[in-house]
């Protein structure tokens, strides 16, 4: 309980942390959040630059801060992951250990209750063989009987340890078979053999007292009292000795126990510590961030709103618009902070309650731990002290009765002492528990809280009622009887966990079953498929051998018709080759014939005066003509013959090179069959390696199978041997007290309720099991679906690529077949999964018929019926039966296993078969689809896909393979399955699906057994090491006897030494001195004996303590290689580098002195181990001379022994500091490790910041870059204001020209007016008299109008003038004051570029300087590793010094050799120096005894004169015999002396050794002073480099944090500035569009100036709309922005809401186990009233019983009182029937008289079908009385009983016959459990209870309410009859059978006889 509440605690604590750090986290973000969002409301702006440049910082500040809390978001939940899986492990491990101890606890339990039952029984055996022994005699001789009982107690305890080890492993097991009947009857036969022996031994002990008592001799009964008093001694030693090791086990368990508990606890607290740390680190952080941001935030607000009111200001008139979109968008972020702020105080709110909760319920976990603890401490004292009470109570017992028995004897007074001094001490230690258990009380009252002191109180007043109660138990032996009690009811727990375990074990059988039977069918179907597949396969061959064999003789044929045709060639080219031989040689001959005649020719026409000789050459001439002209047609013909042959050898070519043609198509027709046949005969060879390879595979798991199932056999055997041990307790408990009786009732009670849950839960599973299977069944025809889409897809494609290549069509088609044959088989085997099922339901139903069976027939044995024995023997003999048919079922669903695996491995190989086929079906269409692109692409994506998917089923598959730990089928592997085949692979999946679905179960099997074995080799284990303790005892016993015997044959020889020498009466002096000279050496000899006793223990001693310390240094070894794996995983993890190279080489290093160390142990054990053991040769061996040698050598080799010991002890000392130093580096290199991870943070962190600053210069250098483009944009505008000024100027010169010209015209007019008035004067006088005056003068006026209008023309230009001089000096002025501006501007700007370079150049020596730090680290590293390679070197050099030293060390050990040598040589020569002395000793003792008989001659002479020959004569003998006991004892002692001089050299040698040794270890520790020196003195380097560098980094952090500030002022300047530019520069816009109001005021006039106007208003519209755009983008981001961080709000609470939840669910959970706890409560409660219910239903059930009892015996007094006697109301009612009935149906009423009467049906239809010849004057009419044909009259019937005569005979009377057989008395009710259905009969009695239960099932039928005394009273007929139907004045047949009458008793019907047969029975009674 402790273990659970404890392991619960640390699971809600590491919860509890994650929750609350998750927490941490999250209100941290909200916090930050808030503040994002309150200081955007308040630096709201009007301003839009300065706001975008706002925004723009404070959405980098969101982000940054957003993906920090994501990171650490990601981290926390990583952390909170392995927290989990931590916790679930540790939960895990602690729940193993605590069931262990459990066990354990219970295990202990059960044998101290076994052995206190056992100590009772022989007290009481012990008690009354004393009161026997009182009885039988007077004198005190009841030693032997307490000498007796003690041998058997002491005897039993240690025989009882292996008998309680060996029959407790039943009691947990899980594999229990039914045979715990037979086991009981062999347990029950082991007791009474057991009894028997004790009898034996009884009446031994009474015969020895009875014959001590008469005998009566005083020197028997003293021997006999000393030998009993020693066995009585040696017994309480045996029994002192087993209760320490008994003791010793107990603490060991404890402080096992605690030490796990106070590990548990330890983890528990250091990871609630860890969480407090982090939740504290976290807490901070937020602190700080808060501190820095408001600290930060405030200054720079101040300074920003003093600008923004002076801008504000100044720009009031303009931004107005502005202004109230900046209010409104205020008073919007002001709600939305409202808002923020609102749910930032409700989420605080649930935070805090969350920390209130989380806070509640560690308190609560740590009190119910510290509650677990003290209760498990409490009760731990109570069983404590319970045992020590019980221990004392049976010493006080003992003694009373020991004190009553024997008052008188002094040896008993001395134990009555020893056991009053015991129970003294025994009181005391009660009395410090009962102190200590006060203590422990007051503690818990102290500790305990206040909500629970109430409980704490009444737990300790229920402790103290169990103390008083033990106290009064002390009084009484009432604890014995409850003992037995328990001992009763946890046989019977033992017996409802054995059925439960049975039952667990039939039903995975049946499924075992159910599974191997649906894989069979499965393995039929595919055999049956793959055997068609083959003989398809077969066929083909044989037709391709066919084909074969065709081809074979068409190629002979061909063959010899080639050789013909070469064979004629041959000839005709020989022939022809003659002809040309032949044409040849013609040629010749023309050639020569015509040189001739050219010759003769030319003769001819030289002489032609030769006339006669001419004519005799011209007549040859022309017979040589002719002779030509026959040579040429012979040479035509030859010719033509040639050409002919020419020809047909062309022909014959031509057909030569068809034939080859066809011989080449032919062969490689050949080679492609051959081929088709290789490939055909690969394949069947491929599937036949397969199929012996899946056979030897199938063979393996056979033998597998069969050993598993051998060792579940022995297993069985064993359980069997422990279930008859567990039921012989039973029995000895059940005959101790009847109580057990009732116990056991109400424990099947409680299991046939847990049964009737058990099924409910097993009919719960199977509806859970259709659901799953229907639901596989709908996801299938889903899948099915999907394939079915994907197929269509890719008959699609394949239909494109048809026009491609035609051979895919086919390819389509067989891969269409062979899905179809697919589906067909997997509807085939659903169609046998759902019988499957159906079987598995009806194998179920039986199961649980079994189960009751068993339930009745422990039921049946659990009561007490007067003959017990026969029905127990029946049930043996039935359960005999059963366990056969059960083995024989079992053998049988082995072979059908056997078969169906046969069948899968056969159906695998088929189906990688198909793969392969599918394989080069594939091959061929990618070959075929490689012309298209997109195809194939697609293609291989769906491929790849369904690799993947095929890769990681077949990936689980192998996992549940392993995980099942039975090697089931390995999945095929590189399988390439293409599209078409999807169907088939999911089909394969889903089978393979529900093949696990029943594999389970196996599996579930296999680990029971598995553990089973594991507990039966663990127990075994104990059983062997008692077995051995036993062995070690019998051997000590042994020897103490051969001691004893050895005493005996001492005293027996001294005795017979005392007889002679009372006998010779005689004494002489030779005769004393000799006795004295044998006592002396009987006292050296037991002085010798007592120190062999004395070494022997010390090496026992010592030998323990030697496996102790080799236990302790594997330990060590053990952790230290632990201790090196986990530090290469952390320098593998942390230090890749290989930093911890130093640390690795120092502990190798110490790991190997260490060994060397415990070698070096182990060489001075043994030394010490031969020294002890020629210290017990030279002690064992008696010696007058060397006595004080010997003692002084034993002392010299204690101190030896001791100071050894103390430098062992020192050596361990040394091995834990070195451990500890280990550990202590260990823990330096964790925290290496973890400084460096933080350092790489920061350094990760720092590189942010950096990144950071590079982000924010180069936004600056932009802004720069935009200021620069921006006063040149200023710088452009002002030109132009230059140019339109010079152009004005210009315009204004133009002007002045222009009116100076106006101004001299006139004047110009005016002379040349004068002087043409002059030149006109001239002629004027004969003109000017025509002129009038009149005209003169309007030209005159009209003149001076026109000067006039000059006039004003040059005045208003003059004005005009005036001003635009005013206005240009004005611009002028203006344009100088702006030009003084932009000098100014340009003067800032070049000083803000100054500081910006100064920035510049301030950040690169920054950089620079880390540069420098980073290469000073690098240099740091560089000479840290080169100091790492010097230790390196070191190391070498301290190898090859260490080799060198093993060298000289080698050179000693040869020296040392030789000096051996030397030494044994010297020893040879002194031993020989000891046999000459010894042979010059034995030569004077040989001279002494001549002396000394010459002396006794004189003697005799003297004697003999005397004349006591006689006497001399025996005194001679006597002499004689003495001399050669001195002779030999001489002897002895001189071999003494040899043995002890050499023991002296052997020593010397050792002490050499030892001096030897010493300088070894002296050298060593040197050696190792020296290590540990420098191991400190690198320790001290690193601890200084380690400082120097966190030094640096401080320095560096410093340097840091001073250039962040640097660059904060330098941001924040450069900001003022950039803010003051901004502000000039919107005052010299301010200037411009006044110049600009100016100017058009000016060139209102002019063209150009309005034109000029006008372009500036269309830039102003075009800049205004550009801001209008840009505040609408601002406005959207700001919007968008919002919408993210809403998002992320909303997603926040989302996850707050969960958290909520989750506590929510925890705080249902603990309400709903309260809830639990006390419905089970109430459970209890209501199973107490239940268990009421049931004792007063079995007294009603004992009253029933008695009741039936009585009735039967009544009816068998009626059976035999009305044996053979004939019903005559019923013949009487029967005969008048068949008058009264109507004769259509008379036939019938005949039948059934027939029947009743014996007669057959066939003799009844032949005298029927008589009567129906006859007439009706048939054998009726014979029977009454030979009447012949008289028809009976038809008497006029009673209306009364007409009404109910009116249906036939034969039902009236089968209705008679059903109120016969239903009973009229209510039928008893049983309980509901105890009553069981009629059909489980048991099966050896199958042939009656079968037919026993049809007829009950018939009448139950008939009668409509069946009663549950049917099935056993085989449907009898009731004792009373209740009215039937026809009971109410119908027939006489009809009415009910009265008191008076004499009733039938009850006959049993079988289902196949009819109601004549049960007439006939009756009848025949």
């Amino acid at each position: 309980m402790s273990s659970w509440l404890g392991g619960l605690g640390s699971g809600l604590g590491q919860s509890l942390g994650q929750v609350s750090g998750s927490l941490s986290t999250f209100t941290g973000q909200i916090s930050t959040f808030t503040k994002d969002m309150l200081l955007e409301g308040v630096e709201e702006v009007g301003d839009a630059a300065t706001e975008l440049q706002v925004s723009n910082s404070k959405l980098a500040e969101v982000q940054a801060g957003f993906a920090a809390q994501k990171s650490e978001y990601d981290r926390l939940k990583k952390l909170q992951s392995e927290l989990e899986e931590k916790l679930e492990a540790s939960e895990i491990q602690i729940k193993q250990q605590s069931a262990e101890y459990r066990t354990l606890l219970q295990q202990k339990d059960v044998e101290i209750s076994h052995l206190k039952a056992r100590q009772s029984g022989l007290q009481e055996e012990v008690q009354k063989l004393q009161h026997s022994a009182q009885s039988a005699s007077v004198s005190p001789a009841v030693l032997p009987v307490t000498t007796a009982s003690l041998t058997t107690t002491s005897s039993s305890p240690s025989g009882f340890l292996t008998h309680a080890s060996g029959s407790h492993r039943g009691f947990h097991g899980d594999e229990i078979d039914i045979s715990d009947v037979l086991w009981s009857q062999q347990e029950i036969n082991r007791l009474s053999a057991e009894v028997m022996r004790l009898e034996a031994e009884l009446g031994h002990w009474r015969r020895m007292s009875q014959a001590s008592s008469t005998s009566g001799t005083a020197n028997g009964d003293q021997g006999e009292n000393l030998k009993l008093q020693k066995m009585i001694k040696e017994l309480r030693d045996e029994l002192s000795r087993e209760v320490d090791e008994h003791q010793h086990e107990l603490t060991a368990l404890q402080d096992a126990q605690r030490q796990k508990m106070a590990d548990v606890t330890r983890r528990h607290r250091e990871e609630l510590a860890e969480y407090e740390e982090r939740i504290e680190e976290l807490e901070e952080q937020i602190h700080s961030e808060e501190g820095q941001v408001s600290s930060s935030s405030d200054a720079s607000k101040e300074l920003e709103l003093q600008k923004n009111i002076q801008s504000l200001k100044e720009a009031a008139e303009q931004h107005k618009k502005q202004l109230e979109d900046a209010q409104r968008k205020q008073v919007a972020l002001q709600l939305e902070r409202d808002e923020a702020q609102e749910e930032n105080a409700g989420l605080l709110q649930n935070y805090a309650r969350l920390q209130a909760s989380v806070a509640e319920l560690q308190t609560r976990v740590q009190e119910q731990e510290g509650k677990a603890l003290q209760k498990a401490q409490l009760e731990h004292e109570i069983q404590m002290l319970r045992s020590n009470l019980a221990g004392a109570e049976k010493e006080i017992e003992r003694l009373r009765s020991l004190s009553e028995t024997e008052p008188r004897e002094e040896v008993e007074h001395a134990d009555i002492l020893e056991l009053n001094t015991i129970i003294g001490t025994l009181q005391q230690e009660k009395l410090d528990l009962q102190q200590r258990l006060k203590l422990a009380e007051e503690q818990t009252v102290s500790d305990a809280g206040a909500a629970e002191e109430s409980g704490l109180k009444g737990e300790l007043e229920r402790r103290e009622r169990e103390l008083k109660a033990t106290e009064e138990e002390r009084d009484t032996l009432m604890c014995e009887l409850e003992e037995l009690d328990r001992q009763n009811q946890e046989a019977t727990q033992h017996m409802i966990s054995v059925k439960e375990q049975l039952s667990g074990q039939l039903k995975e059988v049946e499924s075992e079953l159910m599974r191997a039977t649906s894989e069979l069918k499965t393995v039929k179907e595919q055999r049956t498929t793959l055997e068609q597949e083959l003989e398809m396969q077969r066929e083909k061959v044989s037709q391709s051998a066919f084909s074969l064999n065709d081809l074979h003789m068409e190629k002979q044929q061909l063959e010899r018709t080639v050789k013909e045709l070469r064979d004629k060639l041959g000839h005709v080219q020989e022939q022809s080759a003659e002809a040309r031989k032949d044409a040849t040689d013609l040629r010749k001959t023309l050639q020569e014939r015509e040189q001739q005649l050219t010759a003769a020719k030319a003769e001819q026409g030289q002489g032609g005066s030769r006339g006669t000789e001419a004519r005799g050459a011209v007549e040859l001439l022309e017979g040589k003509e002719r002779e030509l002209a026959d040579l040429r047609r012979e040479l035509k013909e030859m010719r033509s013959s040639n050409e002919r042959v020419m020809s047909e050898e062309y022909e014959r070519k031509m057909e030569n090179r068809r034939l080859k043609e066809e011989c080449e198509k032919a062969s490689g027709k050949v080679e492609e069959l051959t081929k088709h046949l290789k490939e055909s005969q690969a394949a069947l060879s491929r599937t036949v390696r397969e199929k012996d390879t899946r056979i030897e595979a199938l063979k393996l798991e056979k033998s597998q199978i069969e050993g598993e199932l051998m060792q579940a056999e022995r297993t069985l055997t064993e359980q069997v041997k422990q279930y008859q041990q567990t039921i012989e307790e039973m029995t000895r408990a059940r005959s101790m007290d009847a109580s057990a009786l009732q116990t056991q009732h109400e424990a099947a009670i409680r299991l046939n309720q847990d049964k009737d849950l058990e099924i409910a839960k097993l009919k719960r599973d199977m509806e859970q099991l259709a659901s799953d299977h229907r639901d596989t069944n709908e996801m299938l025809s889903i899948t099915v679906a999907g394939q079915k889409q994907l197929t269509d897809l890719l008959q699609e494609k394949d239909v494109f690529a048809e026009t491609l290549k035609q051979n895919a069509v086919d390819l389509q088609k067989e891969m269409e077949n062979s899905i179809s044959v697919v589906t067909k088989e997997n509807e085939v085997i659903k169609q046998a999964l759902e019988e499957k099922d159906k079987q598995l339901g009806s194998m179920k139903e039986e199961n649980s018929h079994l189960k009751e069976e068993i339930d009745r027939f422990k039921d049946q044995q659990s009561r007490p019926p007067p003959l017990t024995e026969p029905k127990t023997l029946d049930i043996i003999t039935e359960l005999e039966t059963e366990i056969a048919q059960l083995k024989s079922s079992k053998n049988s669903t082995e072979e059908e296993l056997q078969t169906l695996r046969r069948t899968t491995e056969e159906q695998r190989a088929s189906l990688l078969l198909s793969q392969q086929t599918l394989q080069a079906q594939q091959s061929e269409l990618e070959q075929a689809h490689a012309r298209h692109q997109q195809t194939t692409l697609n293609y291989d994506r769906l491929i790849h896909a369904r690799e993947e998917e095929i890769a990681r089923l077949q990936q689980t598959l192998e996992q549940l393979a392993d995980g099942q730990g039975r090697g089931h089928f390995p999945a095929p592997q590189g399988v390439v399955i293409m599209q078409e085949h999807k169907t088939q692979t999911l089909n394969q999946e889903n089978g393979n699906e529900k093949h696990d679905l029943s594999k389970g179960e196996i599996e579930k099997l296999v680990r029971g057994i598995k553990e089973k074995e594991t507990e039966i080799s663990q127990l075994n284990e104990r059983n062997l090491s008692l077995t051995k303790q036993l062995d070690q005892l019998a051997v000590s016993r042994d020897e103490v006897g051969k001691l004893s015997q050895m005493i005996r044959q001492k005293d027996l020889e001294i005795q017979a030494l005392h007889a002679r020498v009372s006998m010779g009466g005689g004494h002489s002096q030779d005769v004393l001195y000799l006795q004295q000279q044998l006592q002396a050496l009987a006292v050296e000899r037991e002085q010798m004996l007592a120190v062999l006793n004395e070494k022997t223990r010390e090496n026992s001693q010592l030998r323990s303590d030697y496996h102790r310390l080799m236990d302790i240094v594997a330990g060590k070894e053990a952790a230290l290689v632990k201790l090196q794996q986990e530090n290469q995983r952390l320098s593998n993890m942390s230090d890749p580098s290989g930093s911890q190279e130093m640390f690795k080489e120092t502990i190798q290093n110490l790991s190997r002195i260490i060994r060397e160390k415990d070698i070096e142990i182990d060489a001075l054990t043994q030394k010490c181990q031969t020294l002890v053991t020629v210290l017990q040769a030279s002690g064992g061996e008696p010696g007058a001379s060397s006595g004080g040698v010997s003692s002084n050598q034993f002392e010299e080799l204690l101190q030896e022994r001791d100071t050894l010991k103390q430098q062992v002890k020192k050596m361990e000392e040394w091995k834990q500091q070195v451990i500890t130093t280990v550990k202590n580096m260990q823990h330096e290199s964790a925290q290496l490790h973890e400084e460096l991870i933080k350092l790489q943070s920061q350094v990760s962190a720092d590189s942010d910041c950096s990144s950071k600053l590079s982000v924010d210069y180069a936004r600056l250098i932009q802004s720069y870059e935009q200021k620069e483009k921006r006063l040149g944009g200023l710088s452009l505008e002002l030109a132009q204001v230059q140019q339109t000024i010079s152009q004005l100027s210009t315009t204004k010169d133009v002007l002045l020209g222009k009116l100076d010209g106006v101004a001299q015209t006139p004047e110009i007019a005016a002379t040349q007016l004068g002087d043409r008035s002059l030149t006109a004067e001239v002629p004027s006088p004969p003109i000017a008299s025509l002129l009038n005056d009149d005209t003169f003068q309007k030209e005159l006026e009209k003149l001076q109008a026109q000067l006039a209008e000059k006039e004003n023309l040059i005045r208003t230009l003059q004005e005009n003038n005036h001003r635009l001089s005013n206005s240009a000096s004005a611009s002028e002025n203006e344009q100088r004051s702006q030009a003084e501006e932009v000098r100014l501007l340009r003067e800032r700007l070049e000083s803000l570029q100054r500081s910006v370079r100064e920035k510049d150049l301030l950040i690169k020596s920054k950089g620079d300087q880390l540069i420098h730090v980073s290469e000073a680290l690098r240099n740091r590293d560089n000479d840290n590793e080169v100091l790492k390679q010097a230790v390196t070197n070191l190391k070498e050099r301290a190898l090859i010094l260490e080799i060198d030293s093993k060298k000289l060390k080698e050179e000693n050990e040869l020296v040392a050799a030789r000096s051996r040598e030397k030494e044994s040589e010297f020893r040879a020569l002194q031993e020989t120096n000891m046999q000459v002395s010894l042979l010059l000793r034995e030569k004077e003792f040989e001279l002494s005894a001549i002396s000394e008989k010459a002396a006794t001659v004189e003697r005799m002479l003297t004697d003999k004169e005397t004349g006591n020959s006689g006497e001399l004569n025996q005194l001679l003998n006597e002499l004689k015999s003495m001399q050669e006991k001195a002779v030999m004892f001489q002897q002895e002692r001189d071999q003494m002396m040899m043995a002890l001089k050499q023991k002296q050299m052997e020593t010397t040698a050792v002490q050499a050794e030892l001096q030897h040794v010493r300088d070894k270890e002296q050298r060593l520790n040197l050696e190792l002073e020296r290590l540990r020196n420098h191991l400190l003195e690198m320790e001290d380097s690193y601890t200084r480099d380690a400082i120097a560098a966190e030094d640096r980094e401080t320095e560096l952090r410093r340097k840091v944090a001073l250039l962040d500030d640097k660059l904060t002022s330098s941001s924040n300047a450069v900001e003022n500035a950039s803010q003051q530019a901004n502000m000039q520069v919107e005052s010299l816009q301010e200037q411009l569009s006044v110049v600009v109001k100016q100017r058009d005021d000016t060139l209102l006039q002019l063209r150009t100036s309005q034109e000029q106007a006008n372009q500036y208003a269309v830039s102003l519209s075009n800049l205004q709309m550009v801001l209008e755009q840009f505040q609408q983008e601002e406005k959207a981001m700001y919007s968008a922005e919002l919408e993210k961080l809403k998002k992320e709000k909303e997603e926040w609470k989302r996850k707050a809401l969960l958290l909520e939840d989750q506590a929510s669910a925890l705080q249902m959970n603990l309400d709903e186990a309260n809830a639990a706890l006390e419905s089970a409560s109430r459970l209890t409660d209501q199973i107490d009233q239940k268990e009421e219910q049931i004792e007063e239903l079995k007294r009603q059930v004992d009253l029933r019983q008695e009741m039936l009892e009585e009735a039967q015996r009544k009816l068998m007094n009626l059976l035999n009182s009305t044996e053979g006697k004939i019903d005559k109301v019923l013949m009487r009612n029967l005969f008048l029937g068949y008058f009264h009935t109507p004769k259509a149906k008379r036939a019938d009423v005949l039948r059934l008289t027939g029947s009743v009467l014996g007669l057959s049906r066939e003799e009844v239809d032949k005298m029927l079908e008589e009567d129906a010849r006859r007439g009706v004057s048939g054998w009726m009419s014979s029977w009454l009385g030979g009447r012949g044909a008289q028809s009976v009259p038809n008497t006029p019937q009673r209306p009364s009983s007409d009404q109910g005569l009116n249906s036939s005979f034969s039902e009236m009377f089968v209705r008679f016959l059903e109120t016969e057989s239903t009973p009229s008395l209510p039928a008893p009710k049983l309980p509901v459990h105890d009553i069981k259905p009629l059909s489980a009969a048991p099966r050896g009695r199958s042939s009656t209870s079968a037919s026993t239960a049809a007829a009950a099932a018939a009448s139950s039928r008939r009668a409509g309410d069946s009663s549950p005394f049917l099935a056993p009273r085989s449907a009898a007929v009731p004792l009373l009859a209740r009215s039937g139907p026809g009971g109410s004045g119908g027939h006489l047949l009809m009415k009910p059978i009265s008191d008076a009458l004499p009733t039938f008793t009850p006959v049993p019907v079988s289902a196949e006889a009819s109601a004549g047969a049960v007439l006939k029975d009756l009848l025949k009674q």
